[in-house]
């Protein structure tokens, strides 16, 4: 009889969590047009403070917790994110979360915790659902039917959140780089019996009990701008959407010789403390009514398609191709604005959207003097211009010199890329100059003699340019249509030899371990794609334009036919000379926009040894098989 009842409780928990999300609750979307702008100042992320700094290790302790905050103005309602903060400093949760401030080679330990549950302190807490509609028709981190597999269920998982963080950019080891299937979920009292409470790659560096896992970061690369966000498989969309994400800045003593423009926040700060480098993360969002966050629970959003799905045609019932939203959130404020005096300011831009390209300038005669981006600082001149391109993931440190306006002038940061995807540039159809097309705002006040004014630098130290005799790779990306309907149904990562790969076939990449290595990326699809390597900062060779038809046939033949020979190379059918990288591209980069119609080549070198991945950074892309793991092989 107990067999019975303990049976008949396990499938009323599982039904449980296939019900539909209560966030998603049927309340109407907010109309972007009512939200008033510039009625908020711009939240300056604050440092979050280590749990130790004893030893030749900094020790940090940082969660994943549930909790409301005002993104929209004070007279909406409040909005349920989740975010990263310091367990025992319950203030410290937000979203952006606190920024981690690091020095080049100065280890760090951070054990990360997934309390994504209703009472952490409580002795037996209860697992929390996801915010947002979890899509089971993927390949993802699957806890209930077998771990990292594609789900058969075509209704929403409400059960516990998975998660693993991932500090992107990171020259990182293997064992805590975050790899999608190392995840874990929270210490719930209610788990179901039987459920995976960890990705078939988890690891820790320490035993620190159920719900956590201990990562080690060398820090060993030059100061520059990377960011934290979680990175499990097939969700990465939703948790960094619902809120994780935040600044990990590293500095060293080249950067510190600058005479930059200071401060920016560091522990201990005073309030009211006026700083002049300030980390500022873009991302887009819909809202609904009641102040929840919104993100689409079904196909028909992204092109009306209702149907038949999965497993009648290969269309997944959830999952949207891209994700486009009506509101432009900075720092976690719908539309803010900051004031600033007239003089420099030093400003880490992150573009943190789903799939949204920013392409940002200013609603007067002002510029970027852009002194680094994903990797840190770039070769020689910063590069001057009036507008900024920024694909998903994409950083650039810039320094803007308002020393030419007036107390009370007032200065709109603007974008102009598209509400939809992106294919290069010149774009057909900007953003809507009344929401999306405007960011935030800089208000002109009084100057004062705080801080460091700094300057721009003349010249900023070179970066040699790496080599190699070995062979490139030829890699593609490549897209699935769904014929009968012209869907779009999934975006792959591939090879010239094999064609189209998903996440779970064999790895092709293997490159040795200190190797240097070009892989052409060979973009077979009508959009730009943001392309993310793991473990490696890399430099982008150049950019041909190909002849992509005749190529994707040839690949086709040769797959059809057998493999006889060798693949075709994607290099004889080139349509045009090799464009170089742009100024601000020359610098080390973790992420580069891959653009239709041409092979974008990059060169990195693989020097530690284990499994990564790399994927479009569209995160919609990258959680359905856009992404492919890579190993360094070899000690």
């Amino acid at each position: 009889m107990k067999k019975i009842v303990a049976a008949v409780i396990i499938l009323l928990l599982l039904l449980v969590m296939l019900v539909p999300s209560a966030a998603q609750n049927g309340s109407a979307t907010l109309d972007p047009a009512s939200i008033p702008k510039f009625v908020d100042p711009l939240v300056i992320p604050p440092v979050l403070a280590p749990a130790s700094t004893d030893g030749d290790m900094t020790e940090y302790t940082i969660a994943v917790r549930q909790f409301e905050q005002q993104i929209l103005p004070s007279d909406y309602p409040a909005t349920t994110v989740f975010g990263y903060g310091d367990p025992n400093n319950p203030a410290t949760f937000n979203y952006p979360s606190f920024t981690i401030e690091g020095r080049s080679n100065v280890p760090v330990r951070v054990t990360w915790y997934n309390q994504l549950v209703d009472d952490p302190d409580s002795d037996s807490p209860q697992y929390l659902p996801h915010l947002l509609p979890i899509d089971q028709t993927l390949h993802w981190a699957n806890p209930v039917e077998a771990p990292n597999t594609r789900g058969s269920s075509p209704e929403f998982y409400t059960g516990p959140v998975p998660i693993v963080p991932h500090v992107h950019g990171a020259h990182v080891a293997s064992h805590s780089d975050g790899y999608p299937e190392a995840w874990w979920l929270p210490d719930a009292a209610n788990l179901p019996e039987g459920i995976a409470t960890q990705g078939s790659f988890f690891n820790t560096q320490a035993e620190v009990g159920p719900g956590a896992s201990v990562f080690e970061y060398s820090n060993d690369q030059p100061a520059t701008t990377l960011w934290y966000h979680d990175h499990a498989l097939g969700i990465t969309r939703l948790n960094v959407y619902a809120g994780m994400a935040g600044f990990w800045l590293l500095r060293d003593e080249v950067e510190d010789g600058l005479n930059l423009p200071g401060p920016a926040p560091q522990l201990g700060d005073e309030a009211g403390m006026s700083y002049y480098e300030i980390p500022i993360a873009i991302q887009d969002r819909i809202f609904n009514e009641d102040g929840s966050l919104y993100y689409p629970d079904s196909r028909a959003f992204f092109d009306e398609y209702e149907g038949p799905y999965l497993p009648d045609t290969p269309v997944s019932p959830i999952w949207n191709p891209e994700f486009f939203g009506n509101v432009m959130v900075v720092n976690g404020k719908t539309w803010p604005y900051l004031e600033v005096e007239p003089r420099l300011y030093r400003l880490r831009l992150l573009n943190g959207s789903n799939s949204r390209f920013l392409i940002l300038n200013f609603d007067t005669e002002l510029q970027f003097h852009q002194i680094g981006s994903d990797g840190g600082l770039l070769p020689g001149a910063p590069v001057v211009r009036d507008q900024l391109l920024l694909g998903p993931a994409e950083r650039a440190d810039v320094i803007v010199d308002f020393s030419g306006f007036s107390e009370g002038d007032e200065i709109t940061l603007l974008n102009v890329g598209p509400d939809e995807p992106f294919g290069g540039l010149p774009v057909e159809t900007p953003a809507d100059p009344e929401t999306t097309g405007q960011v935030m705002q800089f208000r002109v006040v009084a100057l004062t003699e705080n801080g460091n004014p700094g300057e721009i630098p003349a010249e900023l130290p070179p970066i040699d340019r790496l080599e190699t005799d070995l062979p490139a790779r030829n890699l593609t990306l490549n897209e699935e249509m769904y014929d009968p309907a012209d869907l779009p149904v999934g975006a792959f990562l591939g090879t010239n030899a094999d064609g189209a790969l998903m996440w779970m076939d064999d790895i092709t990449e293997l490159p040795v371990n200190g190797t240097t290595e070009i892989w052409n990326i060979v973009n077979l699809t009508q959009d730009a794609h943001p392309i993310h390597l793991h473990l490696v900062q890399f430099q982008i060779v150049e950019r041909i334009p190909f002849r992509e038809l005749q190529f994707e046939e040839a690949v086709e033949a040769y797959i059809r036919d057998g493999k006889q020979g060798d693949p075709p190379d994607p290099m004889t059918f080139l349509s045009a000379d090799p464009i170089p990288p742009e100024e601000n591209e020359m610098g080390w980069k973790d992420t580069m926009i891959a653009y239709p119609g041409h092979i974008t080549r990059v060169i990195a070198t693989f020097d530690l040894p284990g499994q990564y991945v790399w994927h479009c950074h569209i995160l919609e892309h990258e959680d359905n098989e856009m992404m492919r793991p890579f190993t360094v092989v070899g000690e």
